[in-house]
């Protein structure tokens, strides 16, 4: 039977094919854990990348911009984790420059091939003392089963490895995706800490990778809260070197453009949905489905001004049914709706509808909320789109985590 796009059990970034990455210990991290990954291919890859809109920026996101505007391919990522390299004055973006030079004198690359990207605590110079002799050995060590250490390596406060694959049948040939992520704290993307490295062993113009990673970035990883804090670092990379040898993709009117961005769409799906389910002090995924809206950017505008909500999601905490908070974010969320035809329900239970309160009960719903995963529907009553947002409970253990980050 003809399946167009399978999901890959145990997928990494390294499932598609001539992809290796490694992930080590360099000492950044007080706590001795993984702290620096590479990503590697076999040949010069087309590219593109979604970043940070925050005017407050890292180098390394300002150095990417300035080789993707160049039309430079790359070959090679280099990410340390514990240190976002943030405000950290010249030092900082000599330090990044130094990391992408080193990177690529071990693995025989121009620098201007290698990106560079960096997560962690904002306005602390990099520990380059400690990280320059572990670049070589860990470019030595790149594999094609390197992925999961890899994804460890990128983490700061995640609690799990945020990795995922899928397969495509393009006309007989088989093209893999493959992605991994990390983010659990300051995250409220318009992209926005969050990154992200997808890889593909399709042929696809840098154009049409522009356009497909934003279209599935808008559906997925913009779709996703869970403090309302914008980062300095966000960065999503894309990387396609055609080694499937499938008919390269060079238009959105290929009829594969379609499954393309499917493909990508699903491999970033759940990334999204884990980075918000694991959210510093978080105790369940926060899931909100709007529809009736008058096209899908309104409909995740609605959805993602819920997710956000930090009354809802302290009621989330809670176990309290309070829909009023629901309704009054989505009022507020910049979506056109009608008061008169709004309708509300949680984990199913209908609270609301056609802007009439109905009874329910209250101890049921509550004891509904204690799942790991709790669901909000919202109808704005004015259309027929839909779309959806991620987050998570807003905890105690949120506030006292941040309240000794640093100390």
């Amino acid at each position: 039977m003809h399946t167009p796009m399978q999901r890959l059990t145990n997928g990494d970034v390294t499932t598609p094919q001539g992809f290796r990455a490694a992930g080590a210990r360099a000492g950044i991290k007080p706590s001795g854990k993984p702290d620096l990954a590479v990503l590697v291919s076999d040949r010069p890859c087309a590219w593109t990348g979604v970043f940070t809109t925050n005017r407050v920026h890292a180098y390394n996101v300002a150095r990417h911009r300035r080789l993707l505007a160049a039309g430079q391919p790359l070959q090679a990522v280099l990410v340390s984790s514990g240190n976002a390299n943030v405000a950290t004055g010249a030092q900082g973006a000599a330090d990044t420059d130094e990391l992408a030079a080193l990177t690529a004198a071990a693995l025989g690359l121009p620098a201007d091939q290698v990106g560079v990207a960096q997560t962690g605590v904002i306005g602390v110079p990099l520990p380059m003392p400690r990280i320059r002799p572990a670049i070589a050995p860990l470019c030595a060590a790149a594999s094609t089963t390197g992925g999961a250490a890899a994804a460890e390596a990128i983490c700061t406060t995640d609690t799990r490895l945020k990795q995922a694959a899928v397969e495509l049948d393009w006309g007989g040939t088989t093209v893999r995706i493959g992605a991994m992520a990390k983010g659990a704290g300051m995250i409220h993307p318009n992209m926005a800490t969050l990154l992200c490295f997808v890889t593909t062993d399709a042929a696809v113009a840098p154009a049409v990778l522009q356009a497909a990673l934003q279209a599935a970035v808008a559906d997925t990883l913009n779709c996703i809260s869970i403090d309302g804090d914008q980062s300095t670092s966000d960065t999503c990379l894309l990387l396609a070197h055609g080694q499937s040898g499938a008919a390269p993709l060079e238009s959105v009117d290929d009829p594969r453009w379609s499954d393309f961005v499917a493909g990508l769409t699903a491999v970033l799906d759940p990334l999204a949905a884990w980075i918000a389910g694991d959210g510093e002090g978080a105790t369940k995924l926060l899931q909100v489905l709007v529809t009736g809206a008058l096209d899908a950017a309104e409909a995740r505008l609605a959805a993602r001004a819920v997710a956000a909500s930090n009354l809802f999601k302290c009621a989330v905490a809670g176990g309290d049914p309070n829909w009023g908070r629901i309704a009054c974010a989505a009022g507020y969320s910049g979506a056109q709706l009608d008061p008169a035809r709004l309708g509300v329900r949680l984990n199913g239970v209908p609270l609301l509808q056609a802007g009439e309160p109905l009874p329910f009960e209250a101890a049921a719903v509550s004891a509904s909320m204690a799942a790991e995963v709790v669901t909000v529907e919202v109808d704005l009553g004015v259309g027929a789109a839909s779309g959806h947002a991620y987050g998570c409970d807003l905890t105690t253990e949120y506030v006292r985590f941040n309240a000794e980050y640093t100390t």
